[in-house]
């Protein structure tokens, strides 16, 4: 299954390349022969009297690693969004209910954030304090006497600090201490949106 998951998420990534890259890429790895007839070239159009555009001698010249800028290369969350594993998160600082802030994060493509492990929800902690915030609403809810993630992640991992009555508090909401709690959707709480960092 982990195989599977890993593969997948390869798969994505190489089919995420932008088209530039993948054009570029032949380029750097030409030959030095073909390298080697770009100053030829250009004397010779110089000789006829055309100018040579310096635009077209810089795009045939090798590109150095150090020159590319390392945030294109490696960044996979879009901007203002913080990667954690296979996801990217954002601490949005505004208070809303449960439902409308579940709306805000659909509309930036993603959902309230879900704590699948330990790991994360230690993550999600981190967000409140450095945000300065002592709650904020996650993807956390209860349908049927039953808990579920928005985001359709498995309920697998709790870390429950206080539990109220699921039928009057049905949203989970974390802490920036302890675990999580439970309280009515329609009180308003900052909150963490997140989604896939692949796009797919």
């Amino acid at each position: 299954m982990k195989t599977l998951l890993v593969l997948s998420i390869v798969l994505c990534a190489a089919f995420a390349a932008p088209p530039e890259e993948q054009e570029m890429a032949p380029a750097v790895d030409a030959p030095k022969e073909q390298m080697a007839a770009v100053p030829e070239m250009e004397e010779k159009m110089m000789k006829e009297g055309e100018v040579v555009p310096e635009d077209s001698v810089l795009e045939n010249a090798p590109v150095s690693e150090e020159a590319e800028a390392p945030e294109s290369r490696f960044s996979i969350c879009p901007n203002g969004w913080l990667n954690n594993g296979a996801r990217c998160f954002r601490f949005i600082n505004t208070a809303m209910n449960w439902y409308t802030a579940e709306e805000h994060c659909n509309g930036l493509g993603g959902n309230l954030a879900s704590a699948t492990n330990a790991r994360e929800y230690t993550f999600l902690q981190s967000m409140l304090v450095t945000a300065r915030q002592s709650n904020a609403w996650l993807g956390g809810f209860n349908l049927q006497s039953k808990w579920l993630w928005i985001d359709g992640k498995g309920f697998y991992y709790t870390n429950w600090y206080s539990q109220s009555s699921s039928t009057s508090y049905p949203c989970i909401f974390a802490r920036s201490t302890y675990g999580w709690g439970n309280h009515p959707c329609t009180s308003s709480f900052r909150f963490i949106c997140s989604k896939n960092a692949f796009g797919c």
